[in-house]
């Protein structure tokens, strides 16, 4: 393969993929890259009449994505990466970008807009080396964009309504997807079809090979086919000494400096420290790039009790609202030892969780946002479970992967049913318990909510529901649905302790039974939320076959959990939290497809969201189109 020295370059690097995207992961992997998944959190929200032209918003796009992916794993993660990949895809017809569409309307106006007519497709890509100096980020910035033309066919009203019923449109830039169903629209393309997909292939190639093997003009091949545009071929690259592989000698990059910010963000320094070492490109102040994560894994449970105990003693309570406190105050407040006191505010300032000056410590933000129990999207009852009860699960891992069994009884000295009636049996469990769940529920209700169009449902039943906190996010996104959450009765028993204060939109209905065994009440949707992951393959089957039964045409389901990507590596957290050996299991987006299809769930929509749990949408009958 000509690229292969190439991509030995990159075996021993942390790459990686700014994108939740299946397919640029697909078009990667299948040209062997080896690289991890952390898609950006940037807000795509950059003023494109700023740009003079749509593959410069498509740029720097793609650029904002990747540096800030790379400058939160510096940061947060305390994993810097060596390479980040950013990519970005637009659609641009009559001067006019078309990104994703927001519901079916906006889709239906972006393919009238598209039928007939050519249209051309740019990706912005952005390659970020990075490396880490006295701590300090510094970055290398190489970009390129990638124009493909298209043409559609004239579409009738009932070929484009089809497709937009189809789902496919809603994650798809321009609104279609030219390598599934959307390939049905397409009259010709001209330029590079993978582009179209999402990310430009053999243009990424040629510029790793600019990077690491800038050939001489005659080592360059110009090869022309008929149909096909001249490009450039990959021949006689070798792994030898004699190539020219050190990055830092090649100067078409972009050198960014901290003078230069953009008005969506920060841009990020960058210096060349790289060099070749036995045909590998290293950082020269680091020749074991993996070490850092070794030791980070290795500390890992110092750093998460330390938070664990820092919230249990309510320091970030204390800290909020107060300027900055000594150690001796925040000591005496919490009734503890300074001495001890002080190491833990000093671990959670190296944490980045406080900020540390002459006058004494504060919180940072995210400990306002998340560590204190009132904080707006507080995680406090999930962190106080963590600690209480999944901590002793984890000390006893070893056992559970000899037994592939859950340790309850080695944690707690009680077998599982009897410590899931004192859960809920104890006033103190079912509080605390409640308050992770609602933790985790209203911290993702926004992004599971929003993640579809739901506006043709009248009325939902959120089954296993706890505090409503889905719920109440769903109504006051849509007014008009009417919804009721459908839970055990010492759960609704405690819900009015989470129920939110001054709501203005219609009240949430609480109805008390168990989903396994008492009748569902009859509504458009039906939601699912981390319910599926928890239960064995028999009780999905009780709870799946049940919904179905009830589901009138048209009706759906919305599911809430965590999706895999297709090689089960990704994200790490799921494949974690499946350590705790429940009855149940994390699955990918083709798993849970097969299982919702086989009770009858049709047209399975997948959306990643970008958060702590993902959704799909599914109807129990095709709906008339």
């Amino acid at each position: 393969m000509a690229l292969k020295p190439v991509l030995g370059k990159l075996i021993s690097k942390r790459v990686v993929l700014a994108s939740a995207s299946p397919r640029r992961q697909e078009i990667l992997t299948n040209v062997g890259l080896r690289f991890e998944v952390v898609p950006s959190w940037f807000k795509e929200t950059l003023e494109k009449s700023s740009f003079a032209s749509p593959y410069e918003y498509a740029i720097e796009t793609a650029k904002q994505k990747a540096l800030e992916v790379a400058n939160r794993m510096h940061v947060k993660h305390l994993r810097t990466p060596d390479i980040v990949i950013g990519a970005d895809t637009i659609v641009t017809v009559d001067e006019q970008i078309l990104e994703k569409p927001v519901d079916k309307q906006d889709a239906y106006r972006m393919l009238s807009r598209l039928s007939g007519k050519e249209h051309s497709v740019f990706t912005g890509v952005a390659i970020i080396h990075c490396s880490s100096k006295d701590n300090q980020l510094e970055m290398e910035v190489t970009d390129f964009y990638e124009e493909t033309k298209v043409k559609f066919s004239d579409l009738s009203e009932e070929l484009l309504w089809e497709y937009i019923h189809s789902g496919e449109p809603m994650d798809k830039a321009g609104g279609y997807g030219i390598q599934a169903l959307g390939g049905m629209l397409v009259e010709y393309v001209h330029g590079d079809f993978l582009n179209v997909v999402g990310f430009p292939l053999n243009h990424f190639c040629k510029k790793l090979v600019e990077l690491y093997y800038p050939p001489p003009k005659h080592s360059i091949c110009h090869i022309k086919h008929d149909s096909v545009p001249p490009v450039d071929t990959f021949e006689n690259l070798s792994d030898g000494e004699n190539e020219s592989s050190n990055f830092a000698e090649h100067k078409g990059a972009n050198k960014l400096d901290n003078s230069r910010t953009h008005p969506s963000g920060p841009v990020y320094n960058s210096e060349d420290h790289y060099c070749v070492k036995t045909g590998f490109m290293v950082p020269l102040e680091n020749t074991a790039k993996s070490l850092p994560t070794i030791l980070e894994l290795i500390d890992g449970f110092r750093a998460s009790k330390a938070l664990f105990v820092a919230c249990k003693l309510k320091v970030f309570d204390h800290l909020k609202d107060k300027g900055s406190l000594n150690a001796v105050d925040v000591a005496n407040e919490v009734g503890a030892s300074l001495c001890g006191m002080e190491r833990l505010l000093d671990a959670c300032a190296a944490l980045g969780l406080l900020e540390k000056t002459p006058q004494g410590y504060s919180n940072t933000d995210s400990a306002n946002t998340y560590l204190t129990s009132d904080g707006k999207y507080s995680l406090h009852g999930y962190i106080i479970h963590s600690n209480e009860h999944l901590w002793p699960l984890f000390t006893n891992l070893e056992f559970a992967v000899k037994e592939g069994t859950r340790q309850n009884h080695r944690a707690f000295g009680k077998k599982t049913e009897d410590l899931f009636k004192d859960y809920y049996h104890s006033q103190e469990g079912k509080q605390r318990f409640m308050a992770a769940m609602h933790s985790i529920a209203h911290l993702t209700a926004r992004d599971v909510a929003t993640a579809f169009d739901l506006s043709q449902f009248k009325s939902a039943c959120d089954l296993g529901g706890c505090t409503g906190a889905l719920a109440h996010e769903l109504v006051q996104i849509y007014p008009n649905l009417k919804i009721t959450v459908f839970d055990l009765p010492e759960v609704i028993a405690n819900t009015s302790y989470f129920q939110p204060s001054g709501q203005c939109t219609a009240p949430v209905t609480f109805i008390s039974g168990d989903f396994f065994k008492d009748n569902l009440p009859e509504v458009d949707l039906y939601i699912l939320s981390r319910v599926l992951h928890d239960w064995p393959d028999e009780k999905n089957h009780t709870l799946l076959s049940k919904i179905a039964a009830v589901c009138k045409p048209g009706s759906a389901l919305l599911v809430a959990e965590i999706v895999l990507d297709e090689q089960k590596t990704h994200p790490p957290r799921a494949l974690l939290q499946s350590l705790t050996m429940t009855e149940g299991k994390q699955r990918s987006g083709s798993e849970y497809k097969q299982l919702l299809e086989k009770y009858g769930f049709m047209n399975v929509q997948i959306k990643i969201t970008e958060n702590l749990l993902d959704a799909l949408l599914c109807f129990r009958k095709s709906q008339s189109l």
